[in-house]
């Protein structure tokens, strides 16, 4: 069946619209990608283990059906570094933990074109949880599946080297990324130690939870200040009906990330956090698989909308030094970040850390940390900063739209 998929979608040369694909891409082959990456049987995929060996050979065996080649004859790169602590909740960029050995998984469509859009996501998880796994069920020894993170990236991702197969204004560099979950590590390893020139990357694609679309249909773009051609794709390629909610600034806590500090445009694709992100609940019954599709859809327009320009220009973001501070307080919380209607909006607060001892709640909106006013993430991001461990700061939010304060103890 995949075989006549592919001869079928070979006809369609030249293609130029996913509306032309929306019947022949395989909604079931996302649902069977999602399905086995999130198996217990892989144990959820923990940088060096034998789970994410397992994920590892898969992604190998569907680029090889997808015709993708193995750059160097391998679609392996290994590689042996440290750890962050926890990179999603202190916006960290690798180093400082344990050593991990992993391996990213890369497969190359190339067209002969003069530049290479990079498209990647993280397969990584956080295989059985536990303290300092960045579980937010610290407690429980259970297999976290990441269904949602990230496997939801990567079945967007292959489907992508199905759909570009005949837009050829670029190359195309598939990466899923290994150590994500423990600092970014895959991604950074890669641009320190590529397997193609830089110098030939055209931009940078990250797919990073993907699957939890809402019935408000939002899809969270960061990096859009990466390049000025991102808001305009981004927007003339929404025939989707999505809520677009875009945030400039080139760091965050994904892949994306390190190649913006290698001065690439490039932009993250989220559908948000959600109640079961980091538990051994994100599994593959609550995924939206429709929501899936449509993700894939948009990403690949944006991709044809980009044709015209032949390479982005790299702009650098106006906040993204207040993203880089060496953060020594941390409030515990995982931020909305599909929220941008002024303030932080806390979507889970973590057991015993200052903002649960704080009694702050899920939907709280920060609205001032100290004498640091926040309007967004940014300055919710500098307020941070500006506090030792020890302190105990006013922290003013607003819950149900009535005004209160906190005493936090960092």
């Amino acid at each position: 069946m995949r075989l006549f998929i592919f001869l079928f979608i070979s006809l369609l040369f030249g293609c130029k619209s996913s509306k032309n694909l929306i019947n022949i891409t395989q909604i079931g082959q996302i649902k069977s990608d999602v399905t086995y990456l999130a198996d217990d049987k892989l144990e959820g995929r923990r940088t060096g283990s034998a789970g994410e060996k397992l994920a590892a050979e898969y992604i190998s065996m569907r680029y090889q059906e997808l015709g993708l080649a193995a750059i160097g004859g391998s679609y392996l790169q290994h590689f042996k570094t440290s750890g962050a602590s926890n990179p999603h909740e202190d916006h960290q960029h690798g180093g400082g933990g344990e050593v991990v050995n992993g391996m990213n998984v890369i497969g190359f469509l190339d067209h002969g074109a003069k530049t290479t859009v990079v498209i990647g996501g993280h397969y990584d998880h956080l295989g059985y949880g536990g303290k300092g796994s960045g579980s937010l069920s610290p407690t429980k020894n259970q297999i976290h599946n990441g269904a949602d993170d990230n496997a939801s990236g990567i079945a967007t991702l292959l489907q992508l080297a199905a759909l570009l197969k005949h837009v050829k204004s670029n190359n195309y560099l598939f990466i899923s990324f290994s150590g994500e979950e423990q600092g970014l590590l895959g991604s950074s390893f890669w641009v320190k130690n590529p397997t193609l020139a830089l110098s030939k990357i055209n931009y940078m694609i990250n797919m990073d939870m993907v699957g939890r679309l809402n019935g408000e249909r939002t899809l969270a773009i960061n990096g859009t200040g990466t390049s000025p051609s991102w808001d305009t794709a981004i927007d003339k390629a929404n025939r989707y009906d999505l809520k677009i909610v875009k945030s400039e600034s080139g760091v965050g806590p994904s892949d994306h990330t390190s190649f913006y500090y290698q001065d690439i445009p490039a932009i993250q694709f989220f559908t948000g956090a959600h109640k079961d992100y980091h538990k051994p609940t994100d599994d593959v019954e609550l995924v939206n698989f429709d929501g899936i599709k449509d993700i894939t859809f948009y990403i690949y327009d944006i991709i044809v909308e980009l044709d015209d320009d032949p390479r982005l220009v790299f702009t650098k973001t106006v906040n993204a030094s207040a993203m880089q501070t060496d953060f020594k307080v941390t409030l515990g919380v995982m931020p909305d970040y599909l929220y941008n209607e002024g303030g932080m909006r806390i979507d889970g607060v973590n057991e015993n850390r200052p903002a649960y001892n704080a009694d702050m709640k899920a939907g709280d909106i920060v609205i001032q940390v100290g004498h640091v006013d926040v309007t967004d993430m940014m300055t919710y991001m500098k307020a941070l900063g500006a506090f030792e461990k020890g302190q105990t700061v006013d922290v003013t939010i607003l819950r149900d739209g009535k005004k209160m304060t906190k005493k936090v103890t960092f």
